[in-house]
């Protein structure tokens, strides 16, 4: 009923709303909020940031936007396609998957997309700096799968900070000034009430520490 509270699965309590039980504010905030998460979710996220990660990588070589091509499809296409295969056979309600405890099955597609994507690059004899990246995301998402056993962690907040951090290394310190994207992101996540404050600050967090892996690359 409208304005009851009762309990999440995740101990927030819930006021009528999609996502997690985060009260969201007017609807005119929550249509900006959803044009937001919409318009900067991980597949497309994924899809600027790597052809941008791939063409530094190789040098401004235009072979560099195949490989980023390829890094974004194993990364955020496929994810994103099982996830509508499993939407049409009714498994989840949306994209979203707002029940922590449902989404191990799409970490898993991911590490196993991504692992193959990862030899791809290495038969093929792909740039570093993309194989690092893709390496780093493997490793993140290994993070959030292990943090969402005990804790709904946002993916939306870290596959926008991974991008910038990652574009950040491989191209120019100048685009940290994109985690403005990514505050916006983490943002909407928490207006739409699909997450708390700190699962979005904590998967920005995890999301930035992808640009570690270059410290050994």
């Amino acid at each position: 009923m409208t304005g009851s509270t009762a309990p999440t699965t995740d101990g927030a309590p819930r006021r009528g709303t999609p996502g997690e039980g985060i009260p969201t504010t007017s609807a005119r905030t929550a249509s900006v909020a959803r044009t937001v998460t919409d318009a900067l979710q991980p597949r497309n996220v994924l899809l600027a940031g790597m052809l941008g990660i791939g063409l530094a990588a190789a040098g401004g070589d235009w072979t560099g936007l195949l490989w980023g091509f390829l890094g974004a499809l194993c990364a955020g296409l496929i994810p994103a396609g099982y996830i509508e295969w499993e939407r049409g056979r009714g498994t989840w309600g949306d994209r979203h998957v707002v029940d922590r405890t449902k989404r191990a099955p799409i970490f898993f597609v991911i590490l196993g997309s991504i692992g193959a994507g990862s030899v791809v690059m290495v038969l093929g004899n792909a740039p570093t700096g993309i194989l690092v990246a893709m390496l780093a995301l493997w490793v993140m998402t290994i993070g959030l799968l292990a943090v969402n056993t005990v804790w709904k962690i946002s993916v939306d907040s870290a596959v926008a900070s991974a991008a910038v951090s990652l574009l950040a290394v491989v191209h120019s310190p100048w685009w940290i000034a994109a985690y403005a994207l990514t505050a916006a992101v983490c943002w909407s996540r928490v207006a739409l009430g699909y997450h708390t404050v700190a699962q979005t600050l904590a998967g920005a967090g995890l999301g930035a520490a992808t640009t570690v892996a270059y410290v050994f690359a």
